[in-house]
């Protein structure tokens, strides 16, 4: 009778993978507690195989060490990450009042120290010189010369009065007092480019001294004065007055409107004018038939006459002028 052994023979030994260290015998021991009815394979893996016998590629060992690593970095550092959530979080919430540009009203000091230095750095421009470059391309300069009998036995050159005119008409009509040019045998008028021409006259009015002018020859970019009613005028308005004071010039002085509807009688009494305005602006002789000038550029008064109780025939701070509405009138034009 063959004798039948009482334990089953034990499996050959299973070679262990690399790193894995026991884990054939723990494969072998399995096999020898199996009972009978195994086929001699054990029924529980050992670490790195699993129960096929199959090496495994991603042991639960390893992930657990992943894992406590994660947990112990993130656990290091949880204070800087909530200090950066809360940062990020303000960042959010202040944003908007970032992006209005919001500002605080400056003070009054704040304002006048910045406009002090703003017309210190660029000074604004004269209302005077203004007022000059809008009208001087209109102001000439008129001589009338006087008939060779009139000449001066001092010196034998004929007598010539000088005084100045505005343009009102692009056709080179032109107003002037009608003391500058009465009795002239010819008139030359010369513009504010140098052009010189003759110039006839074709009206008068001599309640109001004035006379009207048609030049013979104009400049091609002649441009006619603005003028403006003198119903809104007022006394304490700035004016300047522009001309040729003694033939020099053309000149600018500046003034105020010192009064309005001023009567003026000549120094001999032959004439009386009325309804005049009466200015400081410095006019002397050769001003008359000038524009007076206010500060917008328009001309509301043709410089007419100056007062001085002396023989001088200086200006000593009261001058006159005809207002524009009898000057348009005197040279056709309807009165505003």
């Amino acid at each position: 009778m063959k004798r039948v052994p009482l334990y089953s023979r034990t499996p050959e030994r299973t070679p262990s993978l690399p790193g894995r260290g026991l884990g054939g015998m723990a494969g072998g021991a399995g096999a020898a507690n199996a009972g009978p009815g195994h086929s001699g394979r054990s029924t529980t893996a050992a670490p790195g195989i699993d129960a096929t016998g199959e090496p495994d590629l991603d042991p639960p060992g390893r992930l657990t060490r992943g894992a406590r690593r994660v947990r112990s970095w993130v656990t290091a550092r949880e204070r800087w990450a909530w200090a950066a959530l809360a940062l990020l979080l303000a960042l959010a919430a202040g944003w908007p009042a970032w992006t209005r540009h919001e500002r605080t009203l400056p003070t009054f000091e704040q304002i006048d120290r910045a406009m002090r230095a703003s017309i210190a750095k660029e000074p604004l421009a004269s209302a005077a010189a203004n007022a000059y470059e809008a009208v001087i391309g209109s102001v000439v300069r008129v001589v009338g010369e006087q008939p060779p009998e009139r000449a001066d036995p001092k010196d034998g050159e004929a007598h010539r009065s000088v005084g100045s005119g505005v343009v009102i008409v692009d056709k080179g009509i032109i107003l002037t007092n009608l003391h500058v040019v009465r009795g002239a045998s010819r008139i030359k008028v010369t513009y504010s480019n140098g052009l010189v021409s003759d110039a006839t006259l074709i009206n008068v009015q001599p309640e109001n001294d004035l006379a009207v002018l048609q030049a013979e020859q104009r400049p091609d970019e002649l441009e006619a004065a603005t003028m403006r009613s003198t119903g809104g005028l007022r006394p304490g308005e700035e004016v300047i007055a522009v001309g040729y004071p003694f033939g020099i010039g053309p000149s600018v002085s500046q003034g105020v409107v010192s009064g309005l509807k001023r009567e003026f009688r000549s120094p001999e009494g032959k004439r009386v004018l009325t309804n005049l305005i009466q200015f400081d602006a410095a006019a002397n002789p050769g001003n008359s038939g000038g524009p007076l000038v206010t500060m917008d550029g328009h001309v509301v008064g043709i410089v007419t006459a100056i007062m001085n109780p002396t023989e001088a025939r200086t200006f000593i701070g009261i001058g006159f002028a005809v207002p524009i509405e009898n000057a348009a009138t005197a040279a056709g034009l309807p009165p505003f």
